[in-house]
This record gives C-alpha cells, sequence and structure tokens, in this order.
C-alpha cells in the first residue's frame, strides 16, 4: 500500500530514496517476497503516481514476476453509493486494497510501503500462505512492540490479544511512546511493557476479504458520519469478520526487525540500517541487476 499522503513525515516517504542506491523502503520488501516464492506484486498508489511506479518497478524487478500498479481513486466505490463532497485523503487502508479486487483471486499478503519488515516476516508468511490454512483462515505477521516505537514521536498500534496460536482482537492505541517511566499509550493511560504484540499491517488475506469490504464502505457512506475524514480501516475490517466468525486469525511471529519511517527524523535510521544489512551482505548494490 503506496497511497498515503505522508501528514506527520512531511513529503511522500513511499518514493524517498532510502537505499544505498537510492531504492525505496518499498523495494526492500518487494525483493524479500520474491526470494520467499511470491511471484506477484500489486501496488496500490495514487492515481497520479500509476505510471511513474509502473514504469520504475517493470525496468527492475525480474521479468517473470507478474506487477499490478492500481490507483486508489476517490471515485471507485461500491455499487449503489458515491460521494461528492470534498476530500483530500484516500477512503483508508481497506479501501487500499478493495482497489486491488480485480487483479488478485487468491491468498495475498498486505503491507504497508513505508514500513521495512524483514526477510524472516515474508518466509513466515510465505510458509503460512503454502500450508494448507483450511476454511477461511487469514494471518497476521506480529511483531514486539518495543521494537516498533520511534524517538521522535507517538505511534499508533494495533496491540494483539490471542487464544492460543490465533487472534481474539485488536486493540488501536494512537497514541503509544517511551519516555523514562516506560511506554504509554496517552490517550487511554494503559503503561505496557513492551512486549506485547502488535500489528504493523502485515496481513495474510483470501479475497472474502473484499466482499467484506465493500459492505463495510457502503455502511460507512450511508451513514455519512464524518465523510470529509473518516477512513475505513484494514484491521477494523478483519475484526468484524473474526468476531462474526467469517474467518479466523492466526498470529504469525515475524521473528524479525522492523523500522518505519513515521517521522522525518526516523530517515536516518532507515538509511543507517539499510546501509549496514547491505554492508553485511544481505542486499546486493544496486539492489537490482
Amino acid at each position: 500500500m503506496a497511497a498515503g499522503r505522508g501528514s506527520r513525515y512531511g513529503a511522500l516517504k513511499q518514493f524517498d530514496g532510502l537505499g544505498p542506491k537510492e531504492e525505496f523502503l518499498m523495494e526492500f520488501s518487494i525483493y524479500d517476497a520474491l526470494e520467499n516464492g511470491f511471484d506477484h506484486i500489486v501496488v496500490i498508489t495514487q492515481k497520479d503516481n500509476v505510471s511513474f511506479l509502473q514504469e520504475y518497478l517493470s525496468a527492475r524487478i525480474p521479468k517473470g514476476v507478474k506487477l499490478d500498479v492500481v490507483s486508489q481513486d476517490l471515485n471507485d466505490l461500491p455499487e449503489g453509493v458515491s460521494y461528492s463532497g470534498e476530500r483530500a485523503k484516500p477512503w483508508g487502508t481497506a479501501h487500499a486494497v478493495w482497489s486491488a479486487r480485480k487483479v488478485i483471486n487468491g491468498p495475498f499478503s498486505v503491507i504497508n510501503a513505508d514500513d521495512y519488515y524483514g526477510k524472516k516476516a515474508f518466509e513466515n508468511a510465505a510458509r503460512f500462505v503454502e500450508r494448507d490454512m483450511g476454511g477461511n483462515t487469514f494471518g497476521l505477521v506480529a511483531y514486539t512492540l518495543k521494537d516498533t516505537l520511534s524517538p521522535y514521536g507517538s505511534v499508533s498500534r494495533g496491540v494483539c490479544e490471542q487464544e492460543g496460536k490465533f487472534l481474539s482482537s485488536v486493540q488501536e492505541r494512537t497514541e503509544i511512546s517511551e519516555d523514562e517511566n516506560g511506554i504509554t499509550d496517552a490517550d487511554s493511560g494503559i503503561v505496557f511493557t513492551g512486549d506485547e504484540l502488535v500489528s504493523m499491517n502485515f496481513w495474510v488475506c483470501r479475497p472474502s476479504v473484499f466482499e467484506r469490504i465493500e459492505q463495510d464502505l457502503k455502511s460507512f457512506l450511508t451513514k455519512g458520519e464524518n465523510l470529509e475524514k473518516g477512513e475505513v480501516y484494514l484491521p477494523f475490517v478483519i475484526q468484524a469478520m473474526l468476531q462474526q466468525g467469517e474467518t479466523r486469525v492466526e498470529v504469525i511471529p515475524s521473528e524479525s526487525m522492523w523500522f518505519g519511517v513515521t517521522y522525518a527524523n526516523d530517515k536516518e535510521t532507515a538509511m543507517d540500517h539499510l546501509k549496514m544489512m547491505t554492508q553485511e551482505g544481505q542486499y546486493r548494490s544496486p539492489l537490482w541487476n
């Protein structure tokens, strides 16, 4: 998903050259996914960036890999609903995934373009897909809270609650930060140990999610509340499916480092990590032949 506006970062961070050879952060995720057997890359972006990304990635990724770049368009809405008001932002992560419904027909992973997820995370996601998941089982690749914080400001995290290896709920906490007193969510006042598992929007879904997203989009637009700024979030859609028995979600340990670029100051840290991993031989430089 590469359609965000980067409001806290101050720029379109999805297209910031963070790698040693100015590679985008998403290129490292694509590289790790391809190394672990994924063979179809779908990038969801703003309409104005479709041609650029199609040309840019086509020149880099191996020729045998299927590539689709689709736009998240405000006017791409379920049949029977419409919106004629003023709005700057996209409709949210659920709508972003729904935008790819015409090019996906099997199990698929979802990630953010502005996060680094790690090689092992993609290996574990691929193994999950290769298994017979049975019924309508989804997956969530989860990370440890203390490893996903930013020293430059608060972050929003979906804190996981489990029953065995399956997810029971994800509680969105919107102002988590760490100081000398520990890790706290300023909004709720909850204090965390840091060892809690959190969602970083790395999901493994089945196409059944498209139908549910469409239903939720219709409901959101029909109610007409906060249509100028409100969004439909993928974690909320999946949690509703979970609560209504439409799916179950297996929690998949990432066993990987995570880092992202929520704030502009996160950029230098991300660049240092990518440079170090390249020097250690985890990645080639340049990344693509």
